[in-house]
């Protein structure tokens, strides 16, 4: 496959250069699934890109790659593997501006967004190199005192690795970093929006010395077939998704065939509640980095806001004026400050979600509709007085969209909070810390950000309740997930 050019004279690198193919046992191959793929630029709307479609065949190839490389890598001293995973770690800051070019041109994102996710991506195989070497077991005496109890902490085995379009990298590194910390092979599967960061990273572990075989990366056209097939084959024993909770459920019963282990990092529904004590200007700010970090087009993305009625009109006035002021533009350039959505769809989906909540009362502050040029844009937009029974507040928004609905009581705004299948993450702004603990402990999300609008961190437990999925990424915790404790009973 090959790359097209028309672009190089705005990137700082020749995208030519990037690989198409699929990488499968440390070589990159020609794809059997019939037509290549193409990625387009979000920005503009044109084909950037041919890569490599995997079939069936190709997958039960990768499977077979990651197969034979697992006994070699999970044999391989914890320190090695922490200085490959640490040298990962480097090469992606050394390419820092061209992932980040990357990713805004196949993801749209600003250019600003994707700096730091490529910052955030390479800060879990930094994290993880630390965690390698430290995969610590337990010895203890059996309460009976007839024996000792020894617990280890095994690699579990081949791993399929499924990642979203919204964080081609971070997605990415947050699974295989902790994988390979733990002496896990993989496969990983990015989405066909965006295989080319995915590709440009696989390159750069093979650099950082990661054996062959041990990462392998596949395109595919047909996701669901080519998912079901490696999760049917018995050498692989761990599944680790990101994406909606619609697709997770299906894949939890198609893993339910083989008992396969199970990670999944699925949709969210924020609340974003701002109290009459608040600090204004910290809330706004907040609510900024929570909304318009990556578009919204975050499964951390606020997505309710819910405001005191003392303090909601001022606070919405002031959204207003910071959204409306935003640049929205191309993503690879560096005035932008709202790059476009993914793709056409996800503007129509958009649409159709202000125009119901208009229908139910809702008023338009700013924005609201979408942008007369080429690529996929949406205006930032604030809507006031948005009714519960609005779909913007039961669905995933994944765009720039700020719905406002005022409250009254600590109890009310805590049953709206709760009031959804999802519990992801939940932001409260307070500047009473018992209320600010208070609230935190009752909402039912598995993350919450008080006083602060981005909670994401590698040494975090990262994960929900509900319908937002199972398990963690991040912290000791991911390692953990990527790993089978054997129990060892034993006499001396």
């Amino acid at each position: 496959m090959t790359v097209q050019t028309r672009l190089s004279s705005t990137l700082s690198f020749d995208i030519a250069t990037i690989p198409t193919g699929l990488f499968i046992g440390g070589t990159w191959r020609e794809g059997a699934g019939g037509d290549p793929i193409d990625v387009y630029d979000p920005s503009t709307g044109q084909v950037i890109a041919k890569v490599a479609n995997a079939s069936i065949d190709d997958a039960m190839d990768a499977v077979t790659a990651a197969h034979k490389a697992a006994k070699g890598w999970a044999a391989t001293a914890p320190r090695k593997r922490s200085e490959i995973l640490r040298r990962c770690f480097e090469l992606m800051v050394e390419h820092k501006d061209m992932l980040a070019e990357l990713i805004s041109l196949e993801n749209g994102k600003a250019l600003g967004d994707a700096h730091g996710e490529v910052s955030y991506a390479a800060e879990f195989f930094r994290w993880f190199s630390e965690e390698a070497v430290r995969l610590n077991g337990e010895i203890s005496t059996a309460p009976s005192g007839a024996n000792k109890i020894i617990v280890q902490h095994q690699p579990i085995g081949v791993a399929v690795l499924v990642t979203p379009w919204n964080f081609p990298a971070a997605m990415a590194t947050r699974k295989i970093a902790p994988a390979l910390a733990a002496g896990c092979t993989c496969v990983l599967k990015p989405a066909t929006e965006t295989p080319l960061t995915a590709f440009a990273l696989a390159a750069l572990y093979s650099e950082a010395g990661v054996p062959d075989g041990v990462v392998n990366v596949i395109a595919t056209a047909r996701s669901g077939p080519t998912v079901s097939a490696m999760l049917n084959d018995p050498r692989v024993r761990k599944l680790s998704f990101t994406g909606s909770t619609e697709v997770g459920r299906v894949l939890l019963r198609e893993a339910a065939n083989t008992v396969v282990s199970c990670s999944m990092e699925l949709g969210g529904n924020a609340p974003f509640i701002v109290f009459d004590d608040a600090d204004l200007d910290a809330a706004i700010e907040g609510a900024m980095i929570a909304k318009m970090r990556n578009g919204g087009e975050a499964c951390t993305a606020a997505n309710r806001f819910y405001v005191q009625s003392g303090i909601a009109s001022t606070f919405s006035q002031k959204l207003v004026e910071r959204m409306g002021s935003m640049n929205v533009g191309v993503g690879y350039d560096c005035s932008t400050q709202c790059g476009p959505l993914i793709n056409q769809a996800a503007v129509d989906r958009i649409r159709a979600l202000v125009e119901d909540a208009k229908v139910r009362g809702a008023k338009v502050l700013a924005g609201g509709s979408g942008l007369d040029r080429s690529g996929y844009f949406f205006e930032p937009t604030v809507l006031s007085d948005v009714s519960p029974l609005s779909n913007i507040t039961s669905e995933e928004i994944f765009g720039p969209i700020a719905a406002i609905t005022t409250f009254e009581t600590e109890d009310e705004v805590i049953d709206l909070a709760n009031g959804t299948e999802y519990g992801l993450i939940s932001y409260v702004y307070t500047k009473d810390l018992a209320r600010g603990l208070r609230v935190s402990e009752r909402m039912d999300s598995g993350m919450v950000g008080l006083n602060r609008g981005i909670v994401s961190d590698p040494a975090a437990p990262f994960g929900g309740t509900k319908q937002s999925g199972l398990g963690r990424e991040g912290a000791h915790h991911g390692i953990l997930e990527f790993c089978e404790p054997k129990y060892i009973a034993v006499s001396w």
